[in-house]
């Protein structure tokens, strides 16, 4: 019996006269993921795009993973294929679908007849499907209000399809229809679901790491390689920058009032941020800040830091708490990475008591006190940029 997968679009049917390049960026980011599980014909067909393997050695399970993950799919499902009549529809219903109903109890059938020249209607496909599955499974009971598992019928151009069970798809909008942003990753949980969300509407990533060794370590940053490769397994493929701060902090340290240390160095990390987004040609940057969350999250705080942005600034979980990305991060498996006890430049040099509600005047006193322009130059000498090719 022949298998392929289906793919519901979301939020891209609501599209009006651009929907096609939507989808025609869906279908390009969905064959580059399938390129690592073998040979597939992708077709775009009636908001649902079918994905078939073209020879027995592609890996189903692979693709159907990898179809998950894609941004713009709001549902993913295997289905079996059909001949378009219902003797075959029938004894497919029959093979293939008592494997989705084990453990379950109710059931109900839903058809779609696309092809309208197809002789039955939707309602005649679904009562013969149902007798179908009761009499493979007379276990099983119909409940059309309220089933455990729903099973469908799609007669569509080129053939029929069964299916059960329904997976839920990534969402969104697919990656590179609004432009590319610049993530500011940390090795904490925050920034790779700030990442993520903005995938998830459309945004293609770079990403932007700040290091501080000898006060961090090599582990520290593998810790964001790894990091920015979890999160490229739904954005896709990207760049990871790593700029060292280490003199800037040495700097800071010595000339600056213990009290304005971290909303400096986060002045000067805005900076260069600005300078990586234009030389990578980011149109925005993006943040994993959550207001009140930390010292440097506070409203004035976050005011300070927005005086140096050249470029809008994204901070998709500001009104999150820290349950809410917890839980967004153990969805997308960055959680067990983030957690791993390796240092980060933020918490080096930490003061004892930070500035929560700073005054911008006596910020820039604080600030005059070094030569920024230079420093921020001498940081940019220091760019690294590594390739992180998603591992889907």
């Amino acid at each position: 019996m022949k298998e392929i997968i289906l793919c519901k679009y979301g939020e891209i049917v609501l599209k009006g006269a651009n929907r096609g390049q939507f989808e025609s960026a869906l279908v390009k980011d969905m064959k580059y993921r399938l390129q690592s599980f073998g040979s597939f014909s992708v077709r775009n067909v009636q908001s649902t795009m079918t994905i078939e393997p073209l020879d027995d050695f592609c890996d189903l399970d692979g693709a159907f993973e990898a179809a998950c993950r894609v941004f713009g799919i709001s549902g993913v499902v295997r289905a079996a294929v059909a001949e378009k009549n219902m003797e075959s529809i029938l004894e497919t219903v029959k093979s293939y679908i008592p494997q989705f109903l084990v453990g379950k109890k109710t059931f109900k059938v839903e058809a779609k007849r696309s092809d309208k020249l197809f002789p039955l209607s939707s309602p005649e496909i679904s009562k013969l499907a149902g007798a179908a599955v009761l009499s493979a499974c007379p276990r099983m009971r119909v409940n059309v209000h309220d089933p455990e598992i729903t099973v469908r019928v799609e007669v569509r151009d080129r053939a029929a399809y069964v299916h059960a069970g329904q997976f839920k798809g990534a969402g969104g909008l697919p990656v590179g229809t609004n432009g590319k942003g610049l993530l500011l990753l940390s090795g904490g949980i925050d920034s790779p679901v700030a990442g993520w969300m903005m995938a998830k509407r459309g945004v293609r990533l770079e990403a932007l790491y700040f290091e501080s060794m000898p006060y961090t370590s090599e582990q520290a940053r593998q810790k964001v390689l790894d990091l920015a490769a979890l999160v490229a397994r739904w954005s896709g493929s990207m760049q990871l920058h790593i700029i060292s701060l280490t003199d800037i902090q040495e700097k800071l340290v010595k000339a600056c009032d213990e009290e304005y240390f971290t909303l400096l160095l986060r002045r000067y990390m805005m900076e260069l941020a600005n300078r990586v987004a234009e030389k990578f040609s980011c149109e925005a940057l993006i943040t994993g800040e959550s207001l009140g969350q930390v010292a440097s999250q506070t409203m004035q705080a976050l005011a300070v830091t927005n005086m140096m942005a050249r470029y809008p600034v994204f901070r998709p979980l500001i009104g999150m708490d820290k349950d809410e990305i917890v839980q967004i991060s153990r969805r997308i498996d960055t959680f067990e990475t983030s957690i791993l006890p390796f240092e980060d430049c933020c918490t080096v040099f930490t003061p004892r008591h930070p500035k929560t509600r700073p005054v911008p005047a006596r910020v820039e006193e604080q600030e005059a006190k070094l030569p920024f322009a230079e420093l921020c130059d001498a940081a940019m000498e220091t760019l690294q940029t590594f390739y992180i090719k998603a591992k889907f």
